[in-house]
């Protein structure tokens, strides 16, 4: 998370927009925008008492003249203090959706491939959300060349997102405040707890216990099945 700036905190929702080939849209910044120019994951400010996900939906239909299909995957919430102010950008998954992504806000858009992100010309609040996007949605292994769980050792120094087991909303609020990347359960939560986990942290966040489509209701970003 980047230092506070001392303007105000905007609340952005945005996607990763993902094709049926795993390519994932990107979208440039049109000229008299802030940051125009840049390249960001398509989204826009929540509206004074809006949801979340009442937000993505309409950002989405009017960014890009998309309707979301179901339930998108939650993935991270990043905070960025830029010069003048600070975003907080929270983050989904939409693979399920109707319609032809096109840039209705004259934005020029662009698919990439996952290595291809990593090049991409992204805006500095939305780098981080590269990385999360090499997680799974199911997590059926301890370590990959992204990412570890618990005291698997980095053999060959390669840096990776760092997964910490946790039993309860309290264990995974004080794992994420110990530098935590992500948070896998290993004790079967009560929905109520598991929702107010994933509203206390702002990091992935894998149940076990119930099924994927269930878990993102509920807030968490996949399920553990190791």
């Amino acid at each position: 998370m980047s230092a506070s700036s001392s303007g105000p905190v905007i609340h952005v929702v945005a996607a990763a927009v993902v094709d049926t080939a795993g390519r994932v849209l990107i979208a440039q910044r049109p000229a008299g925008k802030h940051m125009a120019g840049g390249w960001e994951f398509p989204g826009g400010k929540l509206e004074p008492g809006e949801e979340r996900l009442t937000g993505l939906a309409r950002e989405l239909r009017e960014e890009l003249g998309i309707t979301l299909v179901g339930t998108p995957r939650p993935l991270i919430r990043v905070s960025h203090a830029y010069p003048t102010r600070e975003v907080l950008l929270d983050i989904w998954v939409v693979k399920h959706y109707s319609g032809e992504t096109r840039g209705l806000d004259g934005q020029a858009l662009r698919w990439c491939t996952q290595d291809e992100l990593e090049a991409a010309e992204l805006l500095p609040a939305d780098k981080p959300i590269v990385r999360a996007l090499r997680l799974p949605e199911r997590l059926r292994q301890m370590a990959s060349r992204y990412y570890c769980v618990g005291g698997v050792a980095d053999a060959d120094n390669a840096p990776r997102l760092r997964g910490v087991f946790c039993a309860s909303a309290d264990e995974g609020s004080a794992a994420m405040s110990a530098g935590a990347d992500f948070l896998v359960m290993r004790e079967v939560l009560a929905d109520e707890e598991l929702k107010v986990l994933c509203g206390m942290v702002s990091v992935p966040v894998y149940a076990i216990g119930v099924v994927l489509e269930k878990a993102w209701e509920l807030g968490a970003s996949g399920v553990s099945e190791i």
